[in-house]
């Protein structure tokens, strides 16, 4: 199914979404953001999707924004809003919160130059991979912007502040194999390898995991990964388990680790997720 500027398909049980403006290397538009927003959201709510993987069509994954408007491609005030809109989005439209608050995790499968928006929109990914060959860019120093869509808080999150700060306030362009040594992606594997490897990853996460189980430990890891100290997650940790460990999922995982067979597991993140979650809305 296409749509504005994104293609989604259904693989293994999970779904996949294409950035798909070929033409111009997947250029983003706030079309393209938006759509792909509504394809998050409405993944986290299908039961019938376990992950989501994000990759480009043609031979880029997403060379930045649409510059085709020139000079005013970011004037948010005129021609810069098809890229952007109008900076009056709501949370539901921005595909950075519906990614970060996604209940499926999120693969990137960088097939091709990641650049500006390119490479930020993969941040709130939980995994990220790249062709040999891809190249990145953190470019908006050389475009007189400042990092956008959250990444000066995902970056030195991912890679620790003294790599985000030099390629951020350089640039420059850098190679798949420089991000792997950095931290920003896991794997570079051969560009015709690379969604094989992505849905190889996808089913380490779903084979004998609890859907449930996944949903929390994702926004858990995320959410409480920096705060001060561990008195924060001790709560929400200690709370949840309780109400989840006399529930059916744990029952049948012990069970199934007892009898030597997989799991099978009932609980649905369209309706099995425990009171308090999620608990960052209180």
């Amino acid at each position: 199914m296409g749509l504005d500027g994104i293609d989604v398909s259904r693989l293994n049980g999970n779904l996949l979404i294409r950035l798909n403006r070929p033409e111009r290397l997947n250029a983003y538009t706030d079309a393209m953001g938006r759509a792909l927003a509504r394809a998050v959201r409405a993944a986290s709510q299908d039961d019938d999707v376990r992950v989501i993987i994000i990759t480009g069509a043609g031979r880029a994954f997403c060379a930045g924004a649409d510059v085709s408007a020139g000079a005013d491609s970011f004037d948010m005030a005129g021609d810069g809003a098809g890229n952007f809109g109008s900076g009056r989005g709501g949370r539901h439209d921005s595909f950075i919160h519906a990614l970060f608050d996604s209940t499926k995790p999120v693969i990137a499968a960088i097939n091709g130059p990641a650049v500006g928006v390119g490479i930020t929109l993969t941040l709130p990914c939980d995994v990220r991979i790249a062709a040999d060959g891809a190249k990145i860019g953190f470019v908006f120093a050389r475009r007189g912007l400042v990092p956008e869509a959250g990444s000066a808080w995902f970056l030195p999150r991912l890679v620790g502040l003294p790599q985000a700060l030099r390629w951020c306030l350089s640039g420059r362009l850098i190679s798949a194999e420089e991000a792997l040594a950095g931290g920003l992606v896991s794997e570079v594997v051969p560009a015709d390898q690379l969604l094989e490897r992505a849905l190889a990853i996808a089913a380490e996460m779903t084979e004998g995991t609890a859907p449930v189980a996944v949903a929390m430990a994702r926004a858990m890891l995320w959410r409480l990964g920096s705060t001060a100290s561990p008195d924060d997650a001790l709560k929400v940790d200690a709370a949840f388990n309780m109400a989840l460990g006399g529930g059916p999922d744990v029952k049948e995982g012990v069970a199934a680790f007892l009898a030597k067979r997989p799991p099978d597991f009932p609980g649905r993140v369209s309706r099995d997720l425990p009171p308090g979650f999620p608990w960052w809305d209180d």
